[in-house]
């Protein structure tokens, strides 16, 4: 399961909608230089991997507040309790590593990624709920254009 940041400006930009949306290019081209060869987010899915934010409004400013994470945390802890079979979670960016941080906490569970730059902690492996997690940069919107080692 890939959890990005938050829904987009635009709704005509999420991973699911029609005419080739700023979410799924970028998803799609993170993908690729990782060396998955796709070409649409149908075959993502296809390969079992779903797409979805932690934050599902869409986001209208640079930062998200500390406390629009812990709400919006209670949203995407109940959509994972839909995935039980879920083997991997790809943490794309702060907001997302918060979040799942955020879901531990509340139930008393050990933080699952621990504080620091994510090109710090990115080689260490981290655990939620029993499923690996991996810590990554933001791969969707405006801020996705990262350095090539990092994309790596």
């Amino acid at each position: 399961m890939l959890i990005s940041e938050s829904a987009p400006e635009k709704l005509a930009d999420y991973y699911y909608a029609d005419n080739n949306p700023l979410f799924a290019e970028t998803t799609l081209l993170a993908f690729r230089d990782a060396g998955v060869e796709v070409h649409s987010v149908h075959e993502l899915i296809q390969r079992g991997v779903y797409l979805t934010s932690a934050i599902k409004c869409g986001k209208t400013a640079y930062g998200i507040q500390t406390s629009t994470i812990l709400e919006c945390s209670r949203l995407l802890e109940r959509e994972l309790s839909l995935f039980p079979y879920v083997k991997v979670y790809l943490l794309m960016g702060d907001v997302a590593i918060k979040a799942i941080n955020s879901i531990a906490k509340r139930n008393g569970e050990p933080r699952p990624v621990p504080a620091g730059s994510t090109y710090k902690i990115r080689g260490d492996e981290f655990f939620f709920r029993g499923k690996r997690i991996f810590p990554s940069y933001l791969q969707a919107g405006p801020s996705f254009f990262i350095e090539k080692a990092n994309a790596r």
